[in-house]
């Protein structure tokens, strides 16, 4: 768990992600498309990332775990909860209030 607050907390936006997760791709293009230049961690490419993806589960993240997207430090959740973000409109200004957009 010590490693995900690590990680998590080095840039504004941080997603915990699989190289070959379709829904990973997508959430990664959200946040690519708007500006935002997130921190990508992919869990099949890391040594303990078995490890992390309990980590992930013991923190929140239910069915699948991945993408776990973490911004300012803080767990927001998988896909469903970030395009939920997205189309109610609070995307944006979690963003801007974590300094991951300025406009």
């Amino acid at each position: 768990m010590d490693r995900i607050a690590n990680i998590s907390s080095q840039k504004a936006v941080v997603i915990f992600s699989k190289s070959s997760c379709c829904m990973c791709h997508a959430i990664k293009r959200l946040f690519y498309d708007q500006g935002v230049s997130p921190l990508i961690h992919e869990l099949d490419e890391d040594s303990r990332g078995k490890e992390m993806e309990w980590a992930l589960m013991k923190l929140g993240c239910s069915g699948p775990t991945v993408p776990a997207v973490f911004i300012g430090g803080k767990l927001v959740g998988s896909a469903n909860t970030v395009m939920t973000h997205q189309l109610n409109g609070s995307l944006k200004k979690m963003l801007k209030d974590a300094g991951a957009l300025w406009l």
